[in-house]
């Protein structure tokens, strides 16, 4: 594994990775960092960098300063050992850290109500620990020293300290000041030696202070002397700086025991933070490389999009596309030697790799990785001085390992596949070690400079040839990797571009024999191919976007027409109710007079009753002329209605379907259970269920009777429907139907229903599905026959 880390330069990629830490923690997790082989561990570290992405998308900045490695602090605290006072300023500060992230992420899950399960799990096990964070911060101040408040013996023995030195420096200055001693002295300073005061003497006067010498100048020529006026102050200030280390040593013991209290949640919260450095790391180096995260699987399918190798300047590299796992599983890359086919192959074994670890790769939205469980590469020339090896020995040295271990679950890359050695049995013998990892079932991509290759994939099941485009005109490769393209040498055409002699050429040509001639000519004629199609494709792609555009625009405007026609409907509806209720008041008004004549005793005359009948006809509601323009107008729209159409009934608002058509402008339609007559004007087509020609008509064997490959139910009578289907059925099987539609309609569901259990039951319907958006949906039922 160490070597194809190496050579796919997967440590020169986390070089760039440190880039983006925040702390030691997450370069130590950096430095640990190894792909992984399990998929669901992948896509957990995958859905955390995701997670971190949001973050940083949504903030662009996350506090994780004042965090340190502490972990050696708190493991010796928990065994009893003593602490430094910067030691226990490192833990004070990891705590304080930790809680501003956790408050981070918590504040930002309920502010944006966004989800970030997994952030939200990890500082959910983060603890707090204010009080010995706040223990520590009233005893060491933001330098490391022991504060004076720490304890009321430490302050009080600061101040014996400050009033002794005071005192001893006020002494010896009285002394260098005076003019009598001026002379004895080197000069007139007081200094420190051995941890007490002294001033400068010259040797001659070593006598006139009495006290003690505690050093000498490197001639020999000043001693510096603690006047004997002084020493039992120095030794009074001595005594009180021994006690003060005591002191701070008993404070910062009371400090280590306080941590080795909470040392399993220190540990804790330091593993924590460690992965939280090391995701947001991914993510701030997924932003840097333009980085996306890509789907994963572990059937061995890779599909890169615009992919970039994340080590080469974002201003110089191309993109490429690749494709593997799917309808084949080698890619051959062909053509000479111009700098573009390794880089291809690095590109696909590193992001890989990095896909594996839990990186987002640089690469377009929608690519997918495949996790394999070894990755195997020969890249480069590995040549060993040491060993003394050739070229092709140090290659097929590593080939050979290679092949040992490769299995279905692998990703091999071959650099210049059987270099080294004599052409014709290199070229063999790449083509037989191909042959045997393709058996293997390993996902395969290779390059190499033999042309005899350029063959091998439209000979062999499984592979595809591929190439890096050149541009003959500027002598330089455009690093494209074409997919189905094998490379073409050109050699003669850069050798015609930089001044070649055309005879000398043409006598080179004809050294060459016909077939690789001909390949060469089946190259090019290849990629005038392939740049015709792509021309076209972006003529096509641009008509179309145009179309879509403007298919867009209609929808909207016919969308706008459908809405302002149901409004103008819904108006009608509601004032022809308004009519209806009027009418029904009036009735019961006429109705009432009616009663009081009679209650009244007289008999009703013939003209009152003709009086009230009018006032009847009068209140039946009338549509207005723009009710009744919308009804012909929809009425126009109409097309020829047959039995099973769809249609909406204008003065119900509600949809049927067509039973029948008993006259010109006069249709039996079905509304749920209820059938009625109903106009042509009133009726609004909606959808008609489109019939399904899967073979063209049939005669039944021995017959000459012709069956479709389709029945129409629509109109029937249920018991009559059935017998159709089983006759049916039965003429189908005859004719050599391997599927069948039965139109049935949509309706109430009764007849549907029947179908389909009369299905289920026959002894030759394999399987039965509704048809889809254009084979009718649910008014048709498609049969797969036995």
């Amino acid at each position: 594994m160490k070597h194809v880390l190496r050579v796919l330069e997967y440590e020169k990629m986390k070089k760039q990775l440190l880039e983006h830490v925040s702390s030691s923690l997450g370069r130590q997790k950096i430095d640990q960092l190894k792909p992984s082989t399990d998929l669901e561990e992948v896509q957990l570290w995958q859905n955390q960098t995701f997670e971190g992405s949001t973050v940083l998308r949504l903030r662009s900045h996350v506090p994780l300063g004042g965090i340190f490695d502490i972990r050696a602090h708190v493991k010796r605290a928990k065994i009893g050992g003593g602490l430094q006072a910067s030691e226990l300023l490192e833990i004070a500060s990891t705590i304080y850290g930790g809680r501003q992230v956790k408050k981070f992420i918590e504040t930002l899950v309920e502010e944006e109500e966004i989800k970030l399960p997994l952030l939200h799990e990890l500082v959910h096990a983060i603890e707090p620990l204010t009080d010995i964070e706040r223990a520590i911060k009233q005893c060491i101040d933001d330098n490391g020293h022991v504060l004076d408040s720490a304890s009321p013996a430490l302050r009080t023995l600061r101040h014996q300290i400050r009033s002794y030195e005071s005192s001893v420096r006020s002494k010896l200055e009285s002394i260098t000041r005076s003019s009598n001693t001026a002379k004895m002295l080197s000069d007139a300073i007081v200094t420190i030696r051995n941890d007490r005061f002294v001033i400068p003497v010259k040797q001659e006067y070593r006598g006139a202070f009495g006290g003690i010498v505690h050093d000498q100048s490197a001639s020999g020529a000043t001693l510096f002397i603690e006047p004997q006026a002084v020493v039992t102050i120095n030794n009074q200030l001595r005594e009180a700086k021994a006690k003060e280390a005591r002191e701070i040593e008993r404070i910062l013991a009371e400090l280590s025991e306080k941590t080795a209290e909470f040392a399993d949640e220190l540990l804790i919260n330091v593993e924590t933070l460690a992965d939280l450095d090391f995701i947001f790391t991914k993510a701030r180096y997924g932003k840097a490389v333009k980085g996306t995260k890509p789907s994963l699987n572990d059937r061995g399918y890779l599909l890169l999009k615009r992919a970039r190798h994340p080590l080469i300047p974002g201003e110089t590299v191309v993109p490429i596309d690749v494709e593997l796992g799917g309808s084949f599983s080698s890619l051959i890359i062909t053509g000479p030697n111009t700098g573009g086919k390794t880089v291809t192959l690095k590109t696909v074994g590193l992001l890989t790799l990095m896909a594996q670890s839990g990186l987002y790769i640089p690469a377009e939205e929608d690519s997918e990785m495949a996790i394999f469980k070894q990755v195997f590469a020969d890249i480069g020339d590995e040549q060993s001085i040491e060993q003394s090896l050739s070229t092709f020995s140090s290659h097929m040295t590593n080939i050979v390992q290679i092949l040992k271990k490769v299995d279905h679950e692998s990703l091999v890359l071959f650099d210049e596949l059987g270099a080294g050695t004599d052409p014709t049995e290199g070229a063999a013998l790449a083509i037989a070690i191909l042959d045997d990892v393709y058996r293997r079932g390993a996902r395969v991509v290779a390059t190499t400079h033999y042309s005899e290759l350029k063959g091998y994939a439209y000979n062999r099941e499984g592979a595809m040839n591929a190439s890096v485009e050149f541009n003959v005109e500027t002598l330089r490769p455009t690093y494209r990797l074409l997919i189905g393209v094998p490379g073409r040498s050109n050699a003669f055409a850069i050798s015609r571009r930089l001044g070649l002699e055309d005879s000398i050429i043409e006598r080179a040509k004809a050294q060459i024999d016909a077939d690789s001639d001909q390949m060469e000519k089946m190259i090019a004629s290849l990629e005038e191919s392939r740049k015709s199609s792509e021309q076209e494709w972006k003529e096509a792609s641009s008509i179309r976007q145009e179309a879509e555009r403007l298919r867009a625009d209609l929808v909207k405007e016919m969308e706008a027409l459908e809405r302002e026609k149901e409004r103008i409907l819904q108006e009608a509806e509601e004032r022809a109710a308004q009519a209806v209720k009027e009418a029904k008041e009036e009735a019961e008004w006429i109705i009432s007079e009616l009663r009081e004549l009679q209650k009244e005793g007289l008999a009703v005359k013939e003209h009152q009753l003709i009086d009230a009948k009018k006032h009847l006809e009068e209140a039946v509601p009338k549509l207005t002329a723009r009710q009744k323009q919308v009804k012909k107008e929809s009425a126009k729209k109409n097309p020829d209605l047959v039995p099973g159409d769809e249609v909406k009934v204008l003065s119900f608002g509600q949809k049927g379907h067509i039973v029948e058509k008993l006259a010109d402008d006069e249709y039996q339609v079905q509304i749920g259970i209820m059938k009625m007559k109903v106009k042509k004007e009133d009726l609004q087509y909606v959808d008609r269920p489109k019939k399904v020609e899967t073979k063209p008509l049939a005669t039944v064997r021995g017959s000459e009777h012709h069956v479709k490959p389709e029945l129409d139910l629509r109109g029937e009578r249920y018991e009559d429907a059935m017998l159709r289907v089983e006759k049916y059925l039965d003429d189908a099987i005859l004719a050599g139907y391997h599927q069948v539609s039965i139109i049935h309609g949509k309706g109430t569901g009764a007849l549907r229903k029947g179908v389909k259990q009369l299905l289920s039951k026959h002894p030759h319907v394999k399987a039965t599905r509704d048809g889809g958006m254009n084979e009718g949906g649910l008014g048709n039922t498609v049969v797969e026959l036995k």
